[in-house]
């Protein structure tokens, strides 16, 4: 009676063995598909937010204004430059979207209905 139940305890270790072997090899088969769905959504988010600047459509103007006062002596053929009170300079930055019914603005796909296209903000 003894040896009967050997050979099954025997028996039930092997098909775990076999049953463990095979999990194992399906999960190494399908690393590579899981890999390349994991990349494609990153680079899908990335994607994503390189879209929301766009060159082509950006009018930008940059003011910069520098006020001094200096004063300059040239003494023997020898030029020297004095400034006389501290430098103050002042920058003003616009920017500005164009053909905003060509850009593109991210589109919500969620079942609220809340799936349409943003409104420009300018």
């Amino acid at each position: 009676m003894f040896k009967y139940l050997n050979k099954k305890r025997g028996q039930s270790t092997l098909e775990y063995a076999i049953l463990i072997i095979i999990i194992i090899g399906a999960l190494l088969s399908i690393q590579v598909y899981i890999k390349r769905g994991i990349q494609g959504r990153l680079k899908g988010a990335a994607d994503d937010i390189g879209d929301q600047f766009s060159p082509g459509n950006t009018n930008s103007r940059i003011t910069t204004r520098t006020i001094s006062n200096t004063q300059e002596t040239n003494y023997g053929g020898e030029a020297t430059s004095e400034l006389l009170e501290d430098e103050v300079t002042t920058t003003n930055k616009t920017l500005r979207i164009i053909n905003t019914d060509q850009e593109y603005w991210g589109v919500s796909h969620s079942a609220s209905g809340q799936g349409q296209i943003p409104q420009n903000p300018n």
